[in-house]
């Protein structure tokens, strides 16, 4: 770590965020757990030091369900980081959260299988409480960012995390939807709950593209196509950007969450 600069703030998503900085210092972290998706970007962004880290490569060359999401975790912590903004493009299972609107979830289910997902293998044995998986002060502070933009924000939402890398079936995609939850991604979990582990705040951002698999009773809803993600991205992404800046400039400098205090009684005496 000699010679690296620290940052506060660190911030997952895809190469076009590599914009966000006028003046950049890129490094390469090395972690117990291997190699992270890429090197990470260390910047200033409103006053404040930010690290900026592809979570599928700069070329989008990992995927989901082969990211090294303990390094990346780790590797944000190491450089000093206690908030991460994790911003990702999801889909729709509710015919009200429509492609470019926003979801700030606040509850996760895991379909994926196979993932290593803790930190913690023995011989310590540490219990997360996941009750409220995502930290309330980031949610509040992008919730009232997109109100103050006019973005069409969801002040709640479940997102249900699939294996990856295809896309659900019909039957599947109406299981998910009969359940209520809005939306479905492939990588945050366990990116989320890892970052918990290590007692650091983390918000999502959920950037809708497309209805998965179609919606059942409304056969004018197409089931996703890559081509349409891209598209409706490509239309949204300075959104998020925007979105970003203008959360980042409203962190204050002490947390007040519970956060930092996730290990705190969760251990296995």
């Amino acid at each position: 770590m000699t010679g690296i600069k620290k940052a506060d703030i660190g911030i997952f998503g895809g190469s076009g965020f590599y914009s966000f900085f006028k003046k950049a210092e890129e490094y390469k972290i090395d972690t117990p757990y291997g190699s992270p998706s890429d090197t990470i970007v260390i910047g200033v962004i409103e006053g404040r030091r930010v690290a900026f880290m592809p979570r599928h490569g700069r070329n989008h060359t990992i995927p989901p369900h082969m990211i090294n999401y303990r390094a990346n975790i780790y590797a944000m912590k190491k450089l000093g980081v206690k908030r991460i903004f994790g911003p990702c493009v999801s889909g729709s299972l509710q015919p009200h959260v429509k492609p470019g609107h926003f979801v700030v979830c606040d509850q996760f289910v895991d379909r994926t299988r196979g993932r290593v997902d803790t930190f913690y293998d023995g011989p310590k044995t540490i219990h997360i409480a996941m009750g409220e998986p995502y930290c309330p002060e980031l949610r509040r502070i992008v919730i009232e960012s997109a109100k103050e933009l006019g973005i069409e924000c969801h002040p709640r939402g479940t997102v249900v995390v699939i294996q990856g890398p295809r896309f659900s079936t019909k039957a599947e995609s109406r299981w998910f939807s009969e359940q209520g939850w809005e939306v479905i991604n492939m990588t945050q979990y366990p990116e989320m709950y890892l970052a918990r582990e290590l007692e650091m705040c983390y918000v999502n951002i959920s950037l809708i593209t497309d209805y998965d698999a179609g919606l059942e009773g409304y056969p004018e809803i197409k089931p996703v196509t890559i081509g349409e993600i891209v598209k409706v991205f490509k239309e949204n992404n300075e959104k998020v950007r925007e979105l970003l800046l203008k959360a980042i400039s409203k962190v204050p400098d002490r947390r007040s969450c519970a956060c930092g205090h996730a290990l705190k009684g969760a251990a296995v005496n």
